[in-house]
């Protein structure tokens, strides 16, 4: 037994003596890599950029009931809008595919997105504030925004919303236009609306334009194509004079995201540039508003 027991201890420190001389050589020598053939890790993307290249894919956040902008539809599973071409064409460009994202309006305009997506391209208008917690893109339309009120409202005038409820979108252009408070560098406006309305807070336009049509609202301020959308599709509203200011739209990456964004809006303003050169961003705008958005109006 005892002559049995030597020879397996003396097996045992032969094999561990393998071992240790196998492992031996596939240290890793001063000069980087390993000699015993094994592959080393690709390094991690050093920037957003790169990284939605090695993923394949760009998360993009949207509104998903914001017509004709951007809109979900539900019974076939399909999104559809001007915004939403306009993103499938950036990542068809990019070479990458698009993974929608639905945060509410107030996070994606609050920066500081926890790398939850990659790029808003979602109607977003470029402003002093949201340029401090957000790099944007090139332009690539700009819409005129006005008021809409009930069909038949004895309401006919701007003058005439003093005292009035007025609903729109929440931490968006309009609430800002509403408060004068909105600041787009490049551009004046002239606050056609009294100082003395009630303002309303919305997630999205849809809601507030369904709230004018029950009489919740006297007047609801929106995206000029987005109200004449509801007026097409039957909505009892109608438009309030002539729109009231102008301003530029463009994609948005967070300033705070992990990786830097930077080569990411590069890239996107790029391809938007391309766009505009070839027509893309003149058909789109034809497709889903029948008419060319994609002019500076104060240029």
């Amino acid at each position: 037994m005892r002559r049995r027991g030597l020879f397996s201890m003396v097996a045992v420190v032969a094999a561990l003596t393998l071992v240790a001389t196998a492992c031996a050589k596939k240290e890793t020598p001063a000069g980087g890599g390993t000699t015993g053939g094994s592959a080393t890790s690709p390094a991690a993307p050093q920037d957003l950029l790169a990284k939605i290249m090695a993923d394949g894919v760009i998360r993009v956040s949207t509104d998903p009931a914001y017509p004709p902008q951007s809109s979900y539809d539900q019974a076939t599973q399909t999104w559809e809008g001007f915004d939403i071409d306009v993103a499938t064409e950036i990542a068809k460009r990019m070479g990458v595919t698009v993974d929608w994202k639905t945060p509410s309006w107030d996070l994606i305009t609050a920066g500081g997105w926890n790398d939850r997506w990659d790029l808003s391209v979602g109607s977003m208008t470029i402003t002093a504030e949201r340029a401090q917690v957000l790099d944007f893109s090139t332009p690539y339309y700009y819409t005129p925004a006005g008021l809409a009120v009930q069909q038949g409202s004895s309401i006919t005038s701007f003058d005439q919303l003093s005292g009035k409820t007025i609903g729109a979108c929440s931490a968006c252009t309009y609430e800002f236009y509403l408060e004068r408070k909105l600041h787009i560098p490049g551009y004046t406006f002239q606050y056609l609306v009294p100082e003395n309305i009630k303002f309303v807070g919305y997630d999205t336009d849809s809601t507030a334009i369904q709230d004018l049509v029950l009489g919740r609202l006297d007047a609801v301020m929106s995206a000029v194509p987005t109200l004449q959308g509801a007026i097409d599709k039957g909505k009892p509203i109608q438009l309030l004079g002539d729109p009231v200011f102008y301003e530029p739209l463009g994609a948005a990456a967070d300033k705070n995201a992990s990786l830097d964004p930077t080569s990411l809006i590069d890239k996107v303003s790029e391809i938007i540039q391309q766009m505009h050169d070839d027509g893309t961003l003149t058909q789109l705008s034809m497709k889903w508003y029948g008419e060319d958005l994609t002019t500076n109006p104060q240029a």
